[in-house]
């Protein structure tokens, strides 16, 4: 029978290391020391109470000259490899806490969760977790067991199985290759990565407000655009550029008071390299550059108090509250979510609050499909704000594009162009502007065509950076415009689609807009384009930050609206969701009626027709008519039938005999007693 005797596991598995000519010391003591770097400071946050550091770390190259750090750590005792839930590597508690206890007890858990470290705090985006275990039976043979997790950017840091391995032979230099091309293979399915972003984004939430809370209270003397720069700017000089631009560390801020060593000068010269590096257009680059500049250099959140800058309390906030979620490269609207925290610093007005709401992130995705994006669109978006509706369109045509792409290097051509020249996008306030070119960096750089212009009066249609003298071929329109403007907004919608030759149109403003706000410019719009769908959104889908009811209408570009021409007019009243406003709520939005499902059929019902009717009822989905010289009869809903039929009919009489028979046995009660 089995014993739990502690075989000196390590000893096993380095002399395989070594036979592989691999020293787990690692050869390169300078990136040893920043791998240690990041599991000190990561330990230092609290990360490090589950456990020991990893027994061995390596870092490897690959054939493509790209490193992949190696963490190994080892349990000699049976049953200790690895905990799970649901396949997934358990390390989370039901409160969304870190799970010390299995961090500590299993090997690959501790292992996984030292990766996320790196992934925090080093410019790595690809980390091998390794975990081993085992027992010596009766004749003191030892019994083994070897997990290996690939922890990347990619996963969200939840780490996913690569497969079964006997020894390390794998990590030898003639199998390396071969190990980390199938490495490249494993993906999180779908359903996967939307779990775990629903997760995520409720950890940003709490993260967000965690951050507005310390800098609003303990910073003085902060002005509300100098917050917002210090929060773009200490993300993108944290961001790194692996093996080009390294991570900047707190440490690396000295809090020193002569000119080009303070600490704002080096943020700042880290932005340059990693602008540089990302070969940001120059224009743009200096835009940028002068953009927060003013604030990173000021003297007074460079002034050293107690030997420490203002700059770098403040820079240590942002990065410790925030850097993980940017750092696993979330496609999520990052940003977004960020200026929905820190809009309140903006001092804006009520009205100008309502302007710039974001909108969420699963009614760009909406809007998104609605406009029939893909792979080969050109979209754009005349009041980006934090180009919210523009990530959702790079993801959209990135997705299309690995679906129908077969070629790794045509792909790559692709990714390129679609970030490059196929998005363009305006915002007129410059806080705003910068929160839009932030988000779109951190998604993968779709920031080359972000103007910082009014897009009514100095925007003439061509691209902003690199081929200025070329229109931008726009055949997607997505908006969600500021409601105080003329006509609701749809000032912006007019000018967008007479400047498009083909294409489709997807808009979400106040519904009034399409009951007589904005008739004029309606009529005006109809004369060229055809008005496809209307739907009424929810009442509450901004519930926290506006509360107004809003349509959706979908246009098609180019295409006079013909008085018979169909509209689907759809009640989107119910799309599945229940949302609170509960600041204190784990999740305020709530899947209670099939909002997948619902979300997926309205798409359907607007490019197919009634033939896609399945969950939505006739009294919901209304195939009708407007007039084109009317522009106030774009909200209908589907008539109510008042002709009565035989069957209403027969029961009225029915009904009436009833209460005939009733009144007559009443009568002849009467005259009995």
């Amino acid at each position: 029978m089995a014993q739990s005797i502690e075989p000196n596991i390590a000893d096993l598995a380095n002399g395989w290391l070594k036979s592989y000519g691999l020293d787990y010391k690692l050869e390169q003591e300078n990136l040893n020391s920043e791998i240690d770097k990041a599991l000190k400071e990561y330990e230092s946050k609290g990360g490090g109470k589950g456990g020991n550091r990893p027994d061995a770390k390596l870092l490897i190259k690959d054939k493509n000259l790209n490193y992949y750090p190696i963490l190994i750590e080892y349990k000699g005792t049976k049953g200790k490899l690895e905990k799970l839930k649901n396949t997934q590597v358990d390390n989370k508690t039901a409160k969304n806490e870190l799970n010390y206890k299995n961090i500590k007890e299993y090997a690959v858990n501790g292992s996984v969760h030292y990766a996320n470290a790196l992934l925090h705090h080093t410019g790595y985006t690809d980390i091998i977790a390794i975990g081993m275990t085992g027992y010596k039976d009766v004749t003191e043979k030892i019994i083994y067991e070897i997990g290996v997790y690939i922890v990347s950017k990619d996963n969200l840091g939840i780490g996913q199985k690569v497969d079964d391995f006997s020894d390390f032979s794998f990590l030898s230099p003639k199998n390396f290759d071969t190990f980390i091309e199938k490495v490249k293979t494993i993906h999180l399915s779908q359903e996967e990565l939307d779990e775990i972003k629903a997760q995520k984004e409720k950890e940003i939430d709490a993260s967000l407000v965690k951050l507005n809370n310390d800098i609003y209270k303990e910073e003085k003397g902060l002005s509300e655009k100098d917050r917002v720069y210090l929060v773009a700017s200490s993300i993108i000089a944290t961001i790194g550029i692996p093996n080009k631009v390294p991570v900047l560390e707190k440490d690396d801020l000295k809090s020193q008071e002569y000119i080009g060593g303070r600490d704002g000068d080096i943020i700042l010269g880290r932005i340059k390299a990693f602008l540089s590096e990302k070969k940001i257009p120059d224009e743009k680059k200096s835009l940028i550059i002068r953009t927060l500049e003013n604030t990173l250099t000021s003297e007074n959140i460079n002034k050293v108090t107690n030997g420490e800058s203002q700059l770098k309390r403040v820079f240590t906030k942002i990065v410790d509250d925030l850097g993980i979620y940017y750092k696993i490269g979330l496609t999520t609207d990052f940003t977004g979510k960020l200026f929905n925290e820190m809009y309140s610093w903006l001092g804006f007005t009520q009205d100008k609050l309502n302007d710039v709401v974001l909108t969420p992130s699963y009614v760009t995705s909406l809007l998104v499909k609605l406009a029939r994006v893909n792979k080969d669109s050109f979209v754009w978006d005349f009041a980006t704000g934090s180009a919210g509706l523009l990530v959702s369109a790079m993801n959209e045509m990135l997705n299309d594009a690995k679906d129908k792409i077969a070629s790794p290097d045509e792909l790559v051509q692709k990714e390129i162009k679609i970030k490059a020249e196929q998005l363009l996008g305006l915002e007129i306030i410059s806080e705003v502007y910068m929160l839009a070119i932030l988000n779109m960096i951190l998604m993968g750089d779709g920031s080359s065509n972000i103007l910082n212009k009014d897009s009514l009066l100095d925007f003439d249609g061509n691209y902003g950076f690199g081929k200025t003298d070329e229109a931008f071929p726009a055949d997607a329109f997505v908006l969600n415009p500021p409601y105080s403007a003329s006509g609701n907004g749809m000032v912006f919608v007019q000018k967008a689609l007479n400047m498009m030759h083909k294409g489709y149109a997807s808009i979400i403003i106040q519904n009034s807009a399409g009951s007589g706000k904005a008739t004029q410019y309606n009529k005006e719009i109809l004369k060229k384009h055809t008005l496809l769908a209307s739907i009424k959104m929810p009442i509450d889908i901004f519930i926290g930050k506006a509360s107004v009811q809003t349509n959706i209408y979908v246009f098609k570009v180019g295409e006079a609206h013909h008085e018979k021409a169909t509209v689907k007019f759809i009640d989107f009243s119910n799309d599945g969701y229940t949302r609170t406003n509960r600041k204190k709520a784990s999740n305020n939005l709530k899947d209670t009626d099939n909002a997948k499902g619902r979300y997926e059929e309205l798409v359907n019902l607007v490019l197919f027709g009634k033939k896609e009717l399945k969950i939505f009822t006739d009294k919901e989905y209304y195939e009708g008519t407007i007039n084109p010289q009317n522009g106030a009869d774009w909200n209908q809903t589907a008539p109510i039938n008042t002709k009565p039929t035989l069957e209403d009919f027969k029961k009225t009489v029915s009904d009436y005999l009833a209460w005939e028979v009733s009144n007559i046995l009443k009568q002849r009660g009467d005259k009995g007693k």
